[in-house]
């Protein structure tokens, strides 16, 4: 999809670029696909004490239900009937009808058209918005919607414009490389769909106002310079201090220039071949 640019109407208006939707795009979304969902008010935990920071308010959202693991509708063509945004993700979503009846939503390969057919399963062919395991995938194809454990269903490259690449297979294994420039092994059993997922340019938008990333949930941040010196390690001082460390710290007092925060000896350390960058 390509990006609109607004002219300076009103200074809401002014820099601002939003995917243009291309007449493509439907906005109704399937009741029976849908559901409510329960937010954590302000990202606080059980306890009630603020846990992710910068979080709150925001539009209500409807969730759509979307079909990660593709493989209940095996040998069963599907038709791509509409495209649609959906707020909880970056991606676009395809609503799909089966053969057999059925429909559901679907992550939306970049490419497919409203009319267009898929199919999943180890005998589908290797063509765009298909789902196979990856022993039947060749080397070198872009693949998105990469499941981890066997029937789990797709976790990884599924935000917008995100790939995968198939790059080596060996015994039951196969090698990845995901959009972080890791490169981990993964089971031959676990499904991937082909392609990359659509709205590609979705990093290209420009809000251009606090308004529009209020609606997102998404409240304000404050320099730790400003805050007092019980609220933040740079805080405190009279007037512009200096943060009167030898190098930024975050609000917990870890270092903030590169100190990683990966736990170390995690379970999947065992699969990954490369640190991503």
């Amino acid at each position: 999809m390509n990006t609109r640019s607004y002219s300076t109407f009103t200074p809401g208006t002014r820099d601002k670029s939003l995917s243009s939707f291309d007449g493509k795009v439907q906005s109704d979304p399937q009741k029976k696909l849908t559901s409510g969902q329960h937010r954590c008010g302000k990202g606080r935990n059980n306890s009630g004490i603020i846990t992710i920071r910068h979080r709150g308010g925001g539009h209500k959202r409807l969730y759509r239900q979307i079909d990660f693991r593709r493989s209940e509708k095996n040998n069963i063509l599907g038709k791509i009937v509409t495209i649609e945004s959906d707020p909880n993700r970056s991606a676009y979503i395809c609503l799909v009808h089966y053969r057999d009846g059925q429909k559901t939503y679907i992550l939306h390969p970049r490419g497919i058209m409203i009319g267009d057919t898929i199919l999943s399963g180890p005998r589908a062919p290797i063509s765009m918005g298909n789902a196979l395991p990856l022993t039947n995938i060749p080397l070198g194809t872009t693949i998105h919607n990469v499941e981890v454990q066997v029937g789990k269903g797709g976790q990884l490259a599924r935000a917008a414009g995100a790939v995968a690449e198939l790059i080596a297979k060996e015994g039951r294994l196969t090698t990845l490389r995901l959009p972080s420039g890791e490169v981990r092994l993964i089971s031959e059993n676990c499904s991937a769909t082909i392609g990359q997922v659509g709205n590609v340019k979705w990093k290209n938008r420009t809000l251009s106002k606090a308004g529009s990333k209020r609606w997102l949930g998404k409240r304000p941040e404050v320099r730790g310079v400003v805050m007092n010196a019980v609220d933040h390690p740079h805080g405190g001082g009279e007037g512009r201090a200096p943060i009167g460390r030898k190098k930024p710290l975050t609000p917990w007092g870890y270092s903030a220039l590169g100190r990683k925060s990966r736990k170390r000896n995690k379970y999947s350390d065992v699969s990954i071949l490369r640190r991503r960058k």
